[in-house]
Protein backbone atom coordinates (compact mmCIF):
# COMPACT_ATOMS: atom_id res chain seq x y z
CA UNK A 1 0.00 0.00 0.00
CA UNK A 2 1.32 3.44 -0.93
CA UNK A 3 2.01 5.81 1.90
CA UNK A 4 -0.35 8.74 2.26
CA UNK A 5 1.25 12.13 2.73
CA UNK A 6 -0.04 15.58 3.69
CA UNK A 7 2.57 18.29 3.10
CA UNK A 8 2.18 21.89 4.18
CA UNK A 9 4.09 24.60 2.31
CA UNK A 10 4.21 27.75 4.44
CA UNK A 11 5.97 29.66 1.63
CA UNK A 12 7.36 33.01 2.91
CA UNK A 13 5.02 33.09 5.89
CA UNK A 14 5.35 32.46 9.60
CA UNK A 15 7.93 33.21 12.25
CA UNK A 16 9.29 31.58 15.40
CA UNK A 17 6.00 32.11 17.20
CA UNK A 18 4.18 30.28 14.40
CA UNK A 19 5.92 27.05 15.37
CA UNK A 20 3.44 26.70 18.21
CA UNK A 21 1.07 25.51 15.45
CA UNK A 22 3.08 22.27 15.33
CA UNK A 23 2.09 21.38 18.89
CA UNK A 24 -1.53 22.25 18.16
CA UNK A 25 -1.41 20.13 15.02
CA UNK A 26 0.11 17.20 16.92
CA UNK A 27 -2.79 17.30 19.34
CA UNK A 28 -5.31 17.36 16.45
CA UNK A 29 -3.89 14.46 14.43
CA UNK A 30 -6.24 11.50 13.98
CA UNK A 31 -5.29 8.01 15.16
CA UNK A 32 -2.88 6.33 12.73
CA UNK A 33 -2.31 9.55 10.78
CA UNK A 34 -0.77 9.69 7.31
CA UNK A 35 2.71 11.13 6.98
CA UNK A 36 2.63 14.84 7.77
CA UNK A 37 5.34 17.23 6.57
CA UNK A 38 5.55 20.94 7.33
CA UNK A 39 7.82 23.05 5.10
CA UNK A 40 8.51 26.39 6.80
CA UNK A 41 10.84 29.14 5.55
CA UNK A 42 14.51 28.17 5.69
CA UNK A 43 15.44 30.28 8.76
CA UNK A 44 12.90 28.30 10.79
CA UNK A 45 14.05 24.81 9.79
CA UNK A 46 16.21 24.01 12.81
CA UNK A 47 13.69 25.36 15.31
CA UNK A 48 10.92 23.52 13.47
CA UNK A 49 12.71 20.18 13.74
CA UNK A 50 13.18 20.84 17.46
CA UNK A 51 9.51 21.75 17.86
CA UNK A 52 8.43 18.60 16.00
CA UNK A 53 10.71 16.27 17.96
CA UNK A 54 8.78 13.38 19.48
CA UNK A 55 5.75 13.91 17.24
CA UNK A 56 4.52 12.33 14.01
CA UNK A 57 5.27 15.56 12.14
CA UNK A 58 8.26 15.74 9.82
CA UNK A 59 9.96 18.89 8.55
CA UNK A 60 10.94 19.81 5.02
CA UNK A 61 12.44 22.76 3.16
CA UNK A 62 10.89 24.67 0.28
CA UNK A 63 13.87 24.56 -2.08
CA UNK A 64 17.54 23.63 -2.28
CA UNK A 65 20.50 24.56 -4.44
CA UNK A 66 21.74 22.03 -6.95
CA UNK A 67 25.30 22.23 -5.57
CA UNK A 68 26.30 21.00 -2.12
CA UNK A 69 28.54 23.98 -1.30
CA UNK A 70 30.25 26.93 -2.93
CA UNK A 71 30.02 30.63 -3.70
CA UNK A 72 26.22 30.84 -3.93
CA UNK A 73 25.26 33.77 -1.74
CA UNK A 74 21.79 33.47 -0.27
CA UNK A 75 21.23 29.88 -1.38
CA UNK A 76 20.75 26.83 0.83
CA UNK A 77 22.18 23.42 -0.05
CA UNK A 78 20.54 20.07 0.53
CA UNK A 79 23.41 19.23 2.89
CA UNK A 80 22.59 22.25 5.04
CA UNK A 81 18.91 21.34 5.04
CA UNK A 82 19.69 17.80 6.16
CA UNK A 83 21.96 19.21 8.88
CA UNK A 84 18.94 20.93 10.47
CA UNK A 85 17.20 17.58 10.86
CA UNK A 86 14.75 18.15 8.02
CA UNK A 87 14.04 15.12 5.85
CA UNK A 88 12.10 16.50 2.86
CA UNK A 89 12.53 19.29 0.34
CA UNK A 90 10.19 20.72 -2.29
CA UNK A 91 11.77 21.27 -5.71
CA UNK A 92 10.31 22.69 -8.90
CA UNK A 93 7.40 24.53 -7.31
CA UNK A 94 5.66 26.69 -9.92
CA UNK A 95 6.57 29.85 -8.02
CA UNK A 96 10.24 28.90 -8.33
CA UNK A 97 9.84 27.99 -11.99
CA UNK A 98 8.15 31.34 -12.62
CA UNK A 99 9.90 33.97 -10.48
CA UNK A 100 13.33 32.30 -10.55
CA UNK A 101 13.01 30.96 -14.11
CA UNK A 102 13.92 27.45 -13.07
CA UNK A 103 13.95 24.92 -15.90
CA UNK A 104 13.15 21.24 -15.82
CA UNK A 105 16.89 20.53 -15.94
CA UNK A 106 17.43 22.68 -12.84
CA UNK A 107 14.70 20.81 -11.00
CA UNK A 108 16.26 17.48 -11.95
CA UNK A 109 19.65 18.57 -10.60
CA UNK A 110 18.09 19.80 -7.36
CA UNK A 111 16.26 16.51 -6.86
CA UNK A 112 19.52 14.62 -7.45
CA UNK A 113 21.26 16.82 -4.89
CA UNK A 114 18.44 16.23 -2.40
CA UNK A 115 18.77 12.47 -2.79
CA UNK A 116 22.53 12.61 -2.29
CA UNK A 117 21.92 14.37 1.04
CA UNK A 118 19.41 11.77 2.17
CA UNK A 119 16.36 13.97 1.61
CA UNK A 120 13.08 12.98 -0.01
CA UNK A 121 12.34 15.29 -2.94
CA UNK A 122 8.78 16.49 -3.47
CA UNK A 123 8.99 17.24 -7.20
CA UNK A 124 6.31 19.66 -8.44
CA UNK A 125 4.77 19.78 -11.89
CA UNK A 126 1.77 21.61 -13.32
CA UNK A 127 0.35 23.56 -16.24
CA UNK A 128 -0.57 27.24 -16.66
CA UNK A 129 -4.07 28.54 -17.26
CA UNK A 130 -3.26 29.10 -20.96
CA UNK A 131 -2.03 25.51 -21.31
CA UNK A 132 -5.13 24.25 -19.53
CA UNK A 133 -7.44 26.31 -21.72
CA UNK A 134 -5.69 25.04 -24.86
CA UNK A 135 -6.12 21.40 -23.71
CA UNK A 136 -2.34 21.02 -23.51
CA UNK A 137 -2.27 19.79 -19.91
CA UNK A 138 -1.10 16.23 -20.58
CA UNK A 139 1.57 17.34 -23.05
CA UNK A 140 2.96 19.79 -20.50
CA UNK A 141 2.89 17.19 -17.73
CA UNK A 142 4.64 14.64 -19.94
CA UNK A 143 7.39 17.12 -20.76
CA UNK A 144 7.90 18.14 -17.14
CA UNK A 145 8.04 14.53 -16.00
CA UNK A 146 10.61 13.68 -18.65
CA UNK A 147 12.76 16.72 -17.87
CA UNK A 148 12.42 17.06 -14.10
CA UNK A 149 12.68 13.49 -12.81
CA UNK A 150 16.18 12.07 -12.40
CA UNK A 151 16.94 8.43 -13.00
CA UNK A 152 17.11 6.41 -9.81
CA UNK A 153 13.69 7.18 -8.36
CA UNK A 154 12.68 5.03 -5.43
CA UNK A 155 9.64 4.81 -3.23
CA UNK A 156 11.54 6.52 -0.41
CA UNK A 157 13.36 9.34 -2.21
CA UNK A 158 10.59 10.70 -4.46
CA UNK A 159 7.15 12.23 -4.11
CA UNK A 160 5.46 13.91 -7.08
CA UNK A 161 3.05 16.80 -6.59
CA UNK A 162 0.72 17.85 -9.38
CA UNK A 163 -0.20 21.50 -8.91
CA UNK A 164 -2.12 23.14 -11.74
CA UNK A 165 -0.70 26.65 -11.62
CA UNK A 166 -4.07 28.21 -12.33
CA UNK A 167 -5.47 26.64 -9.14
CA UNK A 168 -2.73 27.69 -6.69
CA UNK A 169 -4.12 30.24 -4.26
CA UNK A 170 -6.99 31.14 -6.59
CA UNK A 171 -9.78 29.12 -5.04
CA UNK A 172 -10.25 27.36 -8.39
CA UNK A 173 -10.03 23.59 -8.31
CA UNK A 174 -10.12 21.15 -11.25
CA UNK A 175 -13.05 18.78 -11.36
CA UNK A 176 -12.51 15.38 -9.79
CA UNK A 177 -12.54 13.91 -13.29
CA UNK A 178 -9.72 16.25 -14.37
CA UNK A 179 -7.66 15.41 -11.28
CA UNK A 180 -8.17 11.69 -11.89
CA UNK A 181 -7.15 12.03 -15.55
CA UNK A 182 -3.86 13.78 -14.73
CA UNK A 183 -2.92 11.54 -11.81
CA UNK A 184 -3.68 8.39 -13.78
CA UNK A 185 -1.57 9.78 -16.61
CA UNK A 186 1.34 10.49 -14.26
CA UNK A 187 1.15 6.96 -12.81
CA UNK A 188 1.21 5.45 -16.30
CA UNK A 189 4.24 7.55 -17.25
CA UNK A 190 6.04 6.43 -14.11
CA UNK A 191 5.35 2.78 -14.95
CA UNK A 192 6.98 3.30 -18.34
CA UNK A 193 9.89 5.17 -16.77
CA UNK A 194 10.81 2.96 -13.80
CA UNK A 195 8.61 -0.14 -13.91
CA UNK A 196 5.36 -0.98 -12.16
CA UNK A 197 6.91 -2.19 -8.92
CA UNK A 198 8.48 1.21 -8.17
CA UNK A 199 5.93 3.39 -9.95
CA UNK A 200 2.96 1.95 -8.11
CA UNK A 201 4.49 2.90 -4.76
CA UNK A 202 5.58 6.51 -5.44
CA UNK A 203 3.12 8.89 -3.73
CA UNK A 204 1.31 11.36 -5.98
CA UNK A 205 0.02 14.51 -4.31
CA UNK A 206 -2.50 17.03 -5.55
CA UNK A 207 -1.97 20.72 -4.78
CA UNK A 208 -3.95 23.82 -5.62
CA UNK A 209 -6.55 25.44 -3.32
CA UNK A 210 -6.98 22.31 -1.18
CA UNK A 211 -9.31 23.19 1.70
CA UNK A 212 -11.09 21.31 4.48
CA UNK A 213 -14.34 21.46 2.50
CA UNK A 214 -12.98 19.91 -0.72
CA UNK A 215 -10.27 17.55 0.54
CA UNK A 216 -12.47 14.47 0.96
CA UNK A 217 -13.70 14.79 -2.63
CA UNK A 218 -10.17 15.13 -4.01
CA UNK A 219 -8.95 12.12 -2.05
CA UNK A 220 -11.55 9.92 -3.73
CA UNK A 221 -9.22 9.67 -6.74
CA UNK A 222 -7.38 6.34 -6.73
CA UNK A 223 -4.02 7.84 -7.67
CA UNK A 224 -4.19 10.82 -5.32
CA UNK A 225 -2.15 9.80 -2.29
CA UNK A 226 -2.23 13.11 -0.47
CA UNK A 227 -1.93 16.84 -0.87
CA UNK A 228 0.57 19.67 -1.02
CA UNK A 229 -1.23 22.43 0.83
CA UNK A 230 -0.36 26.11 0.92
CA UNK A 231 -2.40 28.64 2.88
CA UNK A 232 -4.56 26.08 4.67
CA UNK A 233 -1.44 24.56 6.28
CA UNK A 234 -0.54 27.72 8.19
CA UNK A 235 -3.12 27.08 10.89
CA UNK A 236 -3.39 23.69 12.56
CA UNK A 237 -7.16 24.02 12.80
CA UNK A 238 -7.36 24.36 8.99
CA UNK A 239 -4.79 21.69 8.16
CA UNK A 240 -6.00 19.04 10.60
CA UNK A 241 -9.34 18.42 8.82
CA UNK A 242 -7.48 17.90 5.54
CA UNK A 243 -5.19 15.37 7.24
CA UNK A 244 -8.22 13.63 8.76
CA UNK A 245 -9.90 13.44 5.34
CA UNK A 246 -6.75 11.82 3.94
CA UNK A 247 -6.56 9.36 6.82
CA UNK A 248 -10.15 8.33 6.15
CA UNK A 249 -9.80 8.04 2.36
Amino acid sequence: MRRKLAAGNWKMNGNAASLSELKTLKDLLPPNPPQVVICPPAPLLFRATEAARGTDIMIGAQDCHMQHSGAFTGDVSADLIADTGATFVIVGHSERRDTHEERDSDVRKKATSAWASGLTAIICIGETLDDHAANNTLDIIAGQLAGSLPDGMTTSNTVIAYEPIWAIGTGKVPTLEQIIEVHDFIRAKLVTRCGAEVADMIPLLYGGSVKPDNAATIFQAENVDGALVGGASLKATDFAPIIAALANS
